[in-house]
């Protein structure tokens, strides 16, 4: 039985690395390409940051996690946890702002 963990270790290894880098490149692409379409001025009335940081950190994170081959590299789970921010926070917000909708 202890003979075989180490035949799958490196299956499951890579199954994760492949996972959690499509995860990344879904969400922060999804998120980067909403931010690329929006207007600047609504982010500072809603109080965020700015669209360019916003971009700056989204497409900085997306270009390491393509570059950065390791798995669950720092930069793809900060970059994970900025576009969970930016699509769950920010984007109902400008949503808000430019629908003139509530959120329900």
């Amino acid at each position: 039985m202890s003979t075989s963990a180490p035949i799958f270790y490196d299956n499951v290894l890579w199954g994760i690395n492949i996972a959690s880098l499509i995860l990344a490149l879904v969400l922060i692409g999804i998120a980067f390409v909403h931010c690329l379409t929006q207007r600047g001025d609504a982010f500072a009335a809603i109080g965020s940051l700015p669209k360019g940081g916003w971009l700056a950190i989204l497409g900085i994170c997306l270009l390491l996690s393509l570059l950065l081959n390791d798995s669950l590299s720092i930069f793809r789970l900060i970059g994970i946890g900025a576009a969970l921010v930016y699509l769950l926070d920010v984007r109902p917000g400008l949503k808000d702002l430019t629908d003139g909708k509530g959120f329900w």
